[in-house]
């Protein structure tokens, strides 16, 4: 299947998906969240769900980075050049949907890409070696190709890994993807 193929089937079998089941599986995501070796860590770089898009709803992980006394990292988007600013998350920050209804911190204190340890990506598809398929826009390729080596890039998914995902020249691989689950280490 190409991209474009992938993304639509995982829209669509996304929408198919109550709200209950997608809490459930969320919670579910967070929990597996745990079993990873990343604690050690500060700033954790997190995307907030598009509830319309019925994403993996992070708000569940929101709780456990708190929880933990982590520096949660969230970013703006600039679709003119497609690409992300990143701000602290602090009891202040100002949380707006842009136009695309994605929440987005209004304003706050930046945080150098070169800062962040840990990266939870979005995602629509995945497979075994790290593969993953977005909205095609390349925001977070273009994120993550500016990260430091070791960042460690996590993505969510309600779903199994797909056998195989074509790439492309810019395409990033991620570390690890945590479902309700299962976590699969990529390599």
């Amino acid at each position: 299947m190409t991209k474009a193929e992938i993304r639509k089937l995982y829209k669509t079998k996304r929408q198919v998906l109550s709200l209950h089941e997608i809490e459930e599986k969320s919670i579910a995501i967070a929990n597996q969240v745990l079993k990873l070796d990343i604690w050690q860590n500060t700033y954790y770089h997190l995307f907030l769900s598009i509830k319309q898009q019925k994403e993996v709803d992070t708000d569940f992980l929101l709780y456990v980075l708190k929880g933990k006394d982590k520096q949660v990292v969230v970013s703006q988007s600039n679709f003119k050049d497609c690409s992300l600013k990143h701000v602290l998350l602090t009891d202040s920050t100002l949380i707006k949907l842009n136009r695309f209804n994605i929440p987005e911190p209004q304003d706050g204190i930046k945080v150098p890409v070169k800062k962040i340890d840990v990266v939870f990506v979005p995602l629509l598809a995945f497979d075994k070696h790290g593969n993953r398929v977005g909205y095609g826009k390349g925001f977070y390729d273009r994120f993550l190709k500016n990260c430091r080596e070791d960042v460690v890039k996590i993505g969510l998914s309600f779903f199994k890994p797909e056998e195989s995902i074509e790439t492309d020249e810019h395409d990033i691989n991620i570390d690890f993807v945590v479902t309700p689950d299962h976590i699969f280490r990529c390599h």
